[in-house]
């Protein structure tokens, strides 16, 4: 895979809530404006190549049972909308993270999903379903409750634009969940969230920022983290105040959205060829080699940890003079 640079654009989204499915057509409409503004936006600066939408974009889980979501929200992957996407995808020569669908899946009657497709111009690429529902006020059922292998629970998606990886919000206080794709070459971890208050974006909590940038640096990867900006009159009994943001592999927010609600865009560089030199080259902070335990679940056969560096020549000598003094 070569070297490249290019732009992501994480998108938040400050709609009203769908109240059932008539009104998905209007949504895709004002996502799709949206992904057509960031492209405009970037262009003058860089090639945008990534674009990743919130949890909840397409739809939040406002009724109480898992019956009346499959109801008036759920849908089928793929459907009308995912075609719509591949169809923007291509014009635009992008992959697109989407917001998340509550999915409803013949194989699994009466279960639904919270699920984000990865889409590229070559179509539907992954899918990923949320690992960890928010309990107690999600009735999403889990994947893990049906399949056990890593492949389908946490797919890791070789692109033109790089390994990509997508976790769902809570996921990602569950440090194992992106140890396990960074471990199989995962390059950007996507997080597609709604991540309300007081735990996002500011100061007493921003669990937001802290877990973000703690990924990126545990993992020695990219993170593009889209958060839901609803108001509270959208999308109560919550409000959520954004602060989407681009991480690099250092844990350096490149960019970041103003907190507050809001549909709001913000892009950044994503330099993979920096990254994988970084990755190759560094021997200090390489966690992914470093680490001396690796379940075989979280790392069967993986990329990263199969050598161990040894030190460079000289490399412990000023200690040992230190010492001696």
């Amino acid at each position: 895979m070569s070297s490249l640079r290019y732009a992501a654009a994480a998108i938040q989204t400050d709609l009203p809530c769908p109240r059932d499915r008539s009104d998905y057509p209007a949504r895709f409409t004002a996502l799709a404006e949206l992904i057509d503004h960031a492209v405009v936006g970037t262009g003058p600066f860089d090639d945008l190549k990534l674009v990743v939408f919130p949890e909840f974009a397409h739809a939040a889980p406002i009724y109480p049972s898992a019956a009346e979501l499959l109801d008036k929200l759920a849908l089928p992957i793929p459907n009308e909308f995912t075609d719509r996407y591949i169809q923007v995808a291509r014009r635009h020569r992008i992959h697109i993270q989407t917001g998340s669908f509550l999915e409803s899946s013949p194989s699994h009657p009466g279960v639904v999903f919270n699920t984000t497709c990865l889409i590229g111009p070559d179509g539907l690429l992954a899918t990923y379903r949320k690992l960890n529902p928010w309990i107690p006020f999600e009735v999403h059922g889990s994947p893990a409750e049906f399949h056990d292998d890593l492949a389908t629970l946490l797919p890791v998606v070789e692109t033109e634009i790089g390994r990509l990886g997508v976790a769902i919000c809570y996921d990602w206080l569950f440090p194992e969940v992106l140890r396990s794709m960074a471990l199989r070459g995962c390059e950007v971890l996507i997080r597609v969230s709604a991540y309300m208050d007081p735990w996002g974006t500011t100061e007493p909590m921003d669990w937001w920022t802290v877990i973000n940038r703690a990924r990126a640096i545990e993992n020695l990867a990219y993170v593009v983290a889209a958060n839901q900006g609803a108001s509270l009159t959208h999308y109560p009994p919550y409000s959520w105040p954004g602060g989407s943001m681009i991480v690099d592999y250092d844990g350096r927010i490149v960019t970041q959205a103003s907190p507050g609600p809001g549909s709001k865009i913000v892009m950044g560089p994503i330099d993979l060829d920096g990254l994988r030199r970084a990755r190759e080259r560094r021997r200090g902070h390489q966690m992914l080699r470093h680490g001396r335990f690796a379940p075989p679940r979280l790392n069967p056969g993986g990329l990263m940890l199969e050598s161990l560096d040894p030190a460079p020549p000289g490399y412990i000598d000023p200690y040992r003079r230190a010492t001696r003094r």
